[in-house]
């Protein structure tokens, strides 16, 4: 081996150390879940609280379009409004692969890689391939405002 090839080896393992936590097909999920169950008055994803919000201000409440949502890259969530005052919040990392899913549309979370598309409602595969739902998160929904729990 001469020493170029072990330069172009090392950065080809530094590289894979990078990407290993990007997820794979070996049933992980590509995400974390931390939602609570759903109750007649939580959806599943929310929390409620009458106090000041007690996380990261993501947004306010007139930026999440009904039957739509908003991606919010940093934070590695989507948050969605099914239905008008219902708001849900899911990781935004694709289970298929790991790639950050890009935008809401037509009543779809969707990912850019592989055409994964997941329902707002509740996270549910639409179309592969996508093996799991986008693992839910926690959010607090107070007032006009929506931050991460």
């Amino acid at each position: 081996m001469t020493s170029r090839a072990t330069s172009r080896r090392t950065v080809l393992v530094a590289a894979a150390a990078l990407t290993a936590g990007c997820g794979s097909d070996d049933g992980g999920d590509g995400g974390t879940a931390t939602g609570a169950p759903a109750t007649p008055s939580t959806p599943a994803g929310t929390s409620a609280s009458a106090g000041a919000p007690s996380g990261n201000v993501l947004a306010r409440t007139a930026d999440i379009p009904v039957g739509g949502g908003k991606v919010f890259a940093a934070e590695k969530v989507v948050v969605t409004q099914p239905t008008p005052g219902e708001f849900k919040a899911f990781s935004a990392v694709c289970t298929h692969q790991g790639c950050l899913v890009n935008k809401v549309a037509d009543g779809t979370i969707d990912c850019p890689c592989h055409g994964s598309k997941f329902r707002v409602t509740d996270a549910a595969v639409v179309a592969g391939p996508a093996p799991r739902p986008l693992p839910a998160e926690q959010i607090t929904v107070s007032g006009d405002s929506i931050s991460l729990a």
